[in-house]
């Protein structure tokens, strides 16, 4: 994270300005606290409308993350914490890690190989080995 902004991958970085932050009452563990402090935190980016990611890396992620968009816009909710500066942090490291995952790169693709003739023909002497086994089983000629 480089001050405001969330720092995805090397050359990738969501500044500050284009992060959108809602914080509401969260459940769970805080006592009384919890019915006066707003720590529940949702933090918005907009994926599809972004000017800071490359189209490369977008096209990637809104075919990635299309379940989880909502008009282009991903949406990270935190409430593990009691306060509500570890839930915006929480939030961001959520959101630079979905990030990253959705427009990591996808694995080289494999180039067909044709089977070696060695292979070819210990397949198909396994197959002759195994044909004589169930003729075995048969009844006895007489």
């Amino acid at each position: 994270m480089d001050g405001d902004g969330v720092r995805v991958r090397r050359g990738f970085v969501v500044p500050g300005r284009e992060l959108r932050w809602r914080f509401s009452r969260a459940s769970g563990p805080g006592g009384q606290g919890v019915n006066t402090t707003d720590s529940r935190v949702e933090l918005s980016f907009d994926v599809a409308g972004s000017p800071s990611v490359p189209e490369t890396l977008r096209e990637r992620a809104l075919g990635r993350l299309r379940g989880r968009l909502v008009d282009g816009v991903l949406t990270i909710t935190a409430a593990e914490h009691r306060s509500q500066l570890r839930n915006r942090e929480a939030a961001r490291d959520r959101l630079a890690s979905v990030l990253a995952e959705a427009t990591a790169a996808g694995p080289p693709t494999r180039r067909p190989t044709r089977p070696t003739a060695g292979s070819r023909r210990r397949r198909l002497d396994a197959k002759t080995r195994r044909g004589q086994i169930k003729k075995l089983r048969g009844r006895p000629d007489e």
